[in-house]
């Protein structure tokens, strides 16, 4: 059997450093030589009157090889970056993105070690959970006419559901510093306002604007189950839709393929439930 040939990256840190300054330069290049206009307005003592959605957790996973010390470090850093994004006004025809609000994740800046997915390995990285920010964010813009202009997917199996019980849909949202962003636009003729904020371990956000929009939003998931593939891992797998609902009569007005979900499970296999596989 031949053997895979590796990336530059995955020789060893050095080169995996290099690539990683490579592609920051190539998206600083990129953010000065184009044509969005981005938000950048902060309000923060008002907030716009009607809350077009609304989502929350708790920050802290828990478990069998969860490190609590990571995991507490990540709820410090989404606390940081939600004070960074907090009242963000998005006005019609502007572009929100992540890593322009939230800034570089250095130690300088305040931000700790967390877990990241590294070469497909969870390892510690300074300002490591953050997904779990963008991945809230994400949930509020697909109940949302706002138009995403940049995502990557990444797994979201990484930790066993609680208690076993699976809540549709996990939205698996990828952001690194700083050319893996999370973008989305307001397409619509009123501004929207972005709230994020921290109730001890709990993230909260909200999506608002000055008036009710026409249309409602919601996802549904299909065909979820886990199958072990000829590699020996097991992956989590789904059909994400998004549905566009008319306001006044809950009509479905359409129903769109958001997300065909295949992704390796990043946990111990013993915890996926078992009449959960195929």
């Amino acid at each position: 059997m031949e053997k895979k040939k590796r990336l530059f990256c995955e020789i060893n840190p050095t080169t995996y450093y290099i690539s990683l300054q490579k592609e920051k330069l190539k998206r600083h290049l990129k953010n000065l030589i184009g044509n969005e206009h981005y938000a950048k307005e902060l309000v923060t003592d008002q907030k716009l009157p009607v809350i077009i959605s609304e989502h929350g957790g708790d920050m802290i996973k828990r478990g069998p090889g969860i490190d609590p010390v990571l995991q507490a470090n990540k709820a410090d850093n989404i606390r940081l970056a939600c004070s960074k994004i907090n009242g963000i006004v998005i006005k019609p025809g502007e572009t929100f993105s992540f890593w322009r609000q939230v800034g570089k994740t250095s130690k300088r800046n305040g931000f700790a070690d967390g877990r990241v997915l590294v070469n497909g390995r969870l390892v510690a990285g300074v300002g490591g959970g953050l997904c779990n920010l963008a991945n809230t964010i994400n949930l509020l813009i697909l109940h949302s006419p706002m138009t995403i202009t940049e995502i990557h997917h990444h797994s979201d199996a990484l930790a066993p559901d609680p208690n076993g019980v699976h809540v549709p849909y996990s939205a698996g949202t990828s952001v690194n510093y700083n050319f893996i962003d999370y973008r989305f636009r307001n397409d619509t003729q009123q501004p929207v306002q972005l709230c994020t904020w921290c109730d001890g371990d709990i993230l909260h956000a909200e999506l608002r604007t000055t008036v009710q929009y026409p249309n409602t939003y919601r996802l549904t998931e299909d065909d979820h189950h886990f199958h072990k593939e000829d590699n020996g891992k097991y992956y989590r797998n789904s059909k994400i839709y998004r549905e566009t609902i008319d306001r006044e009569s809950g009509r479905v007005v359409s129903r769109e393929l958001n997300w065909n979900n295949h992704s390796e499970v990043m946990f111990d296999y013993n915890l996926i439930p078992k009449e959960q596989i195929r």
